[in-house]
């Protein structure tokens, strides 16, 4: 009786497949809906009881060769192959955890983008007073430089001047000295040949 009820199933799934691979379509995917067959016993000897969907937490009880028998969310003991339990949860049963800690991820990395904005903005704003700061300083020097540029160049004038003056000066104490050593000499000249008065002689007898 077994073998034929698995026979028919072999038919029938054969047929199924058949049909899909006639029909073939691309765009679609395997639902996260999956189930398994549990078993009375721990053989494939055993008759099917039910099943299974991934992800259904259940409690293991015990294992013999390839199968484990465990308790489902409905109480009942059933055996299920090995290689159907995991010791952590689905996929499917951990996909809100992750959904969550992305959108927290995703929050923070969006609340760190603005933080950077900001600090961006804050840096090229200190950057243009700095610069603003940096321009009025040249233009300050600028103008410094230019008043110095005045006043050295006002000091070699006036320097000028007072070497002219000074030269005017020298020329005037040399003209006078000249004027008073040719006025001593003529003077020493003529006065020599002056006639001299005689004195009168007092005769007392």
């Amino acid at each position: 009786m077994l073998k034929i009820r698995n026979l028919v199933m072999g038919c029938a799934l054969s047929a199924a497949l058949f049909s899909a691979s006639a029909m073939a379509q691309d765009g679609h995917w395997v639902s996260d809906s999956l189930t398994t067959f549990v078993r009375s016993g721990p053989t494939d000897g055993y008759r099917i009881v039910g099943t299974l969907t991934s992800g259904d937490p259940v409690t293991v009880l015990q294992t013999q060769g390839d199968y484990t028998q465990v308790r489902g969310p409905d109480g009942d003991e059933v055996w299920v192959q090995s290689q159907f339990i995991q010791d952590q949860p689905s996929a499917q049963q951990q996909l809100p955890a992750l959904q969550k800690k992305v959108d927290q991820l995703t929050t923070r990395l969006d609340g760190i983008d603005d933080e950077w904005n900001q600090r961006v903005a804050d840096m090229r704003n200190d950057l243009k007073d700095r610069q603003a700061q940096v321009d009025e300083l040249q233009a300050t020097n600028n103008q410094l430089n230019q008043a110095y540029s005045q006043a050295e160049s006002k000091m070699r004038e006036m320097q000028a001047r007072l070497d002219t003056q000074e030269e005017d000066l020298l020329m005037r104490y040399f003209m006078y000295g000249g004027g008073v050593a040719g006025a001593g000499l003529i003077l020493g000249l003529i006065v020599p040949h002056l006639p001299r008065r005689r004195r009168k002689r007092d005769r007392w007898f």
